[in-house]
């Protein structure tokens, strides 16, 4: 038996689950948002409570047990308490503004580049303009779109350079040596 899968999904108060078929849509706080799931697991709400469990013991069947259980437990915190990425940008003159629901980076280039407004996401920038947030109730969207705003300039290890995420580690290189 899968160790995650066999673990309730417990639902928190202000959430509204109903499943339906392969189907499960939830609705909280944050927002509303729904899943489906495979037809090698069954899931059913008992109380407050979601358990997932399989039919079979097929290799797909477990594989499917213990995923399933984690995407369902992730949209139950989604929509009670959302998710969210601090991302930071390091360097001289590097700035973020919000503008028209997205971010305005300046990171060096010739022009700045827009990071336009994504349903479900929120940005914000703290003072300073240097520091800088995604939020939102989707776990999956939250960490896409921090990844895509990242690679407009990822940080580079000779200085460190570039948008990175706050607790980001970048190995730094030596720079170069006069030889004799």
């Amino acid at each position: 038996m899968s160790r995650i899968g066999k673990t309730p999904v417990v639902i928190p108060d202000g959430v509204e689950i109903k499943i339906s078929g392969n189907t499960i849509e939830a609705k909280g706080p944050k927002g509303n948002d729904q899943l489906d799931f495979m037809s090698l697991v069954k899931v059913e709400k008992v109380e407050n409570e979601i358990i997932v469990t399989r039919g079979t013991d097929e290799k797909a069947a477990r594989s499917a047990h213990g995923l399933t259980r984690a995407l369902i437990n992730n949209l139950v915190n989604g929509v009670a308490t959302g998710y969210r990425r601090d991302l930071e940008v390091v360097g001289t003159g590097f700035t973020v503004t919000e503008e028209k629901g997205g971010l305005l980076l300046n990171v060096g280039f010739s022009h700045p580049v827009f990071v336009g407004p994504v349903d479900g996401i929120t940005y914000a920038v703290e003072k300073g303009n240097t520091s800088f947030s995604v939020s939102g109730f989707n776990k999956y969207m939250v960490g896409q779109i921090s990844a895509k705003i990242r690679s407009v300039r990822p940080p580079e290890p000779f200085k460190g350079k570039g948008i990175r995420y706050k607790d980001e580690y970048v190995r730094r290189k030596a720079g170069k040596t006069v030889g004799k």
